[in-house]
């Protein structure tokens, strides 16, 4: 018979980021989660946020979830009785990732319990999968972009992102240009405008950036405007790509039912977990889209291991969290252009306190 929940406790700590993603994102919150079970067993998970709304997802998790899920079964079967639980207060977005991160630990719980990894425990499909170089770098003079492509290049990535959505088109144009020159027409060099146009800004952008041969186009427009990106989808060859900013599988069903999107990008933590991750990866095998998880490679590479497909790794530029010195020790290994390792229990986060 599975242990019940006795306690969970959250701990909230910050990172700075070696270099700012905007003048509103200097760094991450992390608010780290134990769920210790009836036999005094502990699981180890986070939540996650950039900058903005740490202390609203460590409240709904110490107000909320805690008095709910306590005598509860410690498995991560609970996640919908949980969500149900949650949904009052929002349909995404604080809810799902204050739910994520007692997910997490009920994951890492599990596998402890078995003494192996959660990637163990799922089944491990993949010994390494390939990693594309991503960066938050609109802000960047052309120089300094084009620096940091040749990292990505010197570095062994196959494939890298930048952000586009400049004011002046023309300027976006120059930028993808002298990347696509120092990348060489062999990488697939993708594109990110941030949900940043409407419509018809798009429709004009994403047709002339095609011409460098872009293998996406992502969040062209804002996430949640489902019959916008039916009508762009109509409008241009380009693939499109979003996902970080829908929260359930439901939002994800809709758009790929409409046809809206042919790359999907959950993140782990925004969607509630790794429960909801695996079936919203089992929705977009069904419906023939490929699935590129966002952001946190240290956590989705642990997962995306289990999966029959091979999928794309985001790795934004210095922002791991072993490169913030947010871990006490590395979970997995990121050379190469490749993502491998893994921990030997759980999932292995164990967080450092940046307050010493």
């Amino acid at each position: 018979m599975t242990a019940t929940i006795q306690a969970i406790r959250t701990r909230s700590h910050r990172y700075a980021l070696r270099r700012p993603w905007g003048p509103d994102v200097p760094d991450i919150r992390v608010i780290a989660v134990e769920v210790q079970d009836a036999d005094g067993r502990v699981g180890y998970g986070f939540s996650w946020t950039p900058s903005i709304g740490g202390p609203a997802v460590q409240a709904m998790i110490d107000e909320d979830l805690s008095a709910f899920l306590i005598g509860r079964p410690a498995e991560p079967a609970i996640w919908d009785a949980a969500w149900t639980h949650l949904h009052e207060a929002g349909g995404g977005g604080i809810t799902t990732i204050a739910l994520a991160g007692v997910d997490l630990a009920l994951w890492d719980l599990q596998a402890r319990r078995a003494g192996v990894s959660v990637t163990a425990l799922r089944g491990r499909r993949h010994d390494r999968l390939p990693v594309y170089g991503s960066g938050v770098n609109l802000h960047y003079p052309l120089d300094e972009l084009v620096a940091q492509a040749e990292r990505w290049v010197a570095a062994g990535h196959e494939a890298v992102k930048i952000k586009v959505g400049k004011p002046d088109l023309a300027e976006d144009l120059d930028r993808v240009a002298a990347v696509r020159e120092v990348v060489g027409p062999d990488r697939r060099l993708l594109v990110d405008a941030n949900q940043r146009w409407d419509l018809d800004t798009a429709t004009k952008a994403v047709t002339a950036l095609a011409r460098h041969g872009i293998g996406w186009i992502e969040e062209p427009l804002r996430a949640d405007d489902l019959t916008a990106h039916v009508e762009l989808r109509r409008r241009i060859d380009v693939p499109i790509a979003l996902g970080e900013n829908l929260h359930t599988v439901y939002r994800f069903r809709e758009f790929l039912d409409a046809a809206a999107v042919d790359i999907v990008q959950p993140n782990v933590i925004r969607v509630g977990g790794i429960t909801p991750f695996l079936r919203i990866a089992d929705l977009a095998r069904d419906r023939g889209a490929t699935l590129a998880a966002h952001l946190l490679p240290e956590l989705s590479a642990q997962i995306a291991f289990t999966l029959p497909e091979p999928t794309w790794i985001e790795d934004v530029e210095d922002a791991r969290f072993a490169q913030l010195g947010a871990l006490q020790h590395p979970v997995v290994a990121v050379a190469g252009g490749w993502v491998s390792g893994g921990p030997e229990r759980g999932l292995g986060f164990a967080f450092t306190d940046p307050r010493g």
